[in-house]
């Protein structure tokens, strides 16, 4: 059967006409050219304000800020003070909870709301608080706004971005004192290069710590009470990735006593090999990971990339301007 018989007509291929169809519309070389060009100069305008603003603001500390770490030891020792009796081989989880907010009317400035308590099976071991007030920017302690008393410029257990010094003062709220903390090697946490940095506290006594203690407890001669004090010695370590200041893993050896104010007397108090909850670690580390490759794109690579994008766009809108211009 042929087209005829259908009664239908077969479409005839239609020749190009050259004229542009209604509504479509060129963009003139020229203008071609400057939009090019004011594209690229906005990509090398956004290449140098990277590093030079926006990696600043993303390295300080973030408010609010909201930050726990627990530390577990399966066979800790530590003095029943409810019944003043040893109890040995027993789970104890150590748990630090700090709150962070801006300075009303110092955004450059944090507070610091710091809680550490520690329990057993058997119910809480100890319990205290203290506040802090830091540099954003630095991450040490700054006296304002009614803080406890802290050494200054003694970093608070949060390290901005960048901090690769070998010996930094960390502050110990026990004690008031804040020892130096050192970096003493590098490892691997997490498929991450990270710095070891570790703090020694020798002996030391705790301010205003002093209270009455059943003399049977301290093995001291007679009856009653007697005064002791708490003494505190530990050895904490963190492990900290550089690039973004973040704390993968930490651990602290912590031993507490009361001792007599003459020393004659002495009674364990706390003996505990702390470390961090293993899935703690791995989330602080894959954070670290993604905080650090962040940095390190608004620092460097962004810019690079940006940088030489714009360089040729401007280039490339350049040509097209002086094209327009020799045709015309």
């Amino acid at each position: 059967m042929t087209p005829a018989d259908t009664g239908t007509e077969t479409p005839m291929p239609q020749e190009p006409t050259g004229i542009r169809p209604r509504g479509a519309r060129t963009v003139p070389p020229r203008t071609a050219g400057l939009l090019t060009a004011a594209l690229g100069a906005f990509c090398a305008t956004v290449a140098l304000l990277l590093p030079a603003v926006a990696a600043p603001r993303l390295a300080l500390l973030p408010a609010p800020l909201h930050q726990t770490w627990t530390l577990t030891d399966p066979e800790a020792a530590y003095l029943d003070t409810a019944h003043w009796r040893t109890r040995e081989d027993v789970p104890l989880v150590r748990r630090t909870e700090t709150l962070g907010a801006p300075v009303p009317g110092e955004p450059g400035l944090l507070v610091l709301a710091v809680t550490v308590t520690t329990e057993s099976d058997r119910g809480p071991v100890d319990h205290h608080e203290h506040r802090l007030v830091v540099d954003r920017a630095t991450g040490r302690t700054v006296d304002c706004c009614g803080a406890d008393p802290a050494p200054g410029g003694a970093l608070a257990g949060l390290w901005p971005p960048g901090s690769t010094g070998a010996e930094l003062p960390l502050h110990a709220p026990d004690t008031g004192a804040a020892p130096e903390l050192r970096m003493d090697g590098t490892e691997q946490v997490a498929g991450l290069t990270v710095h070891r940095y570790t703090q020694h506290l020798p002996p030391t006594r705790v301010p205003g710590s002093l209270r009455d203690v059943p003399a049977s407890a301290l093995d001291a001669d007679g009856g009653g009470t007697v005064r002791a004090e708490r003494w505190v010695e530990a050895t904490r370590t963190y492990w900290v990735e550089p690039v973004s200041g973040q704390v993968v893993d930490l651990a602290e050896q912590r031993r507490e006593t009361l001792r007599t104010p003459d020393g004659d007397h002495e009674a364990l108090l706390l003996d505990a090999d702390l470390r961090l909850e293993t899935g703690q670690a791995a989330a602080a580390a894959h954070h670290a990971g993604e905080r650090a490759r962040l940095l390190t794109a608004v620092r460097g690579r962004l810019p690079l990339l940006l940088g030489a994008l714009g360089a040729a766009l401007v280039a490339a809108g350049t040509v097209l301007v002086r094209r327009a211009a020799r045709t015309r």
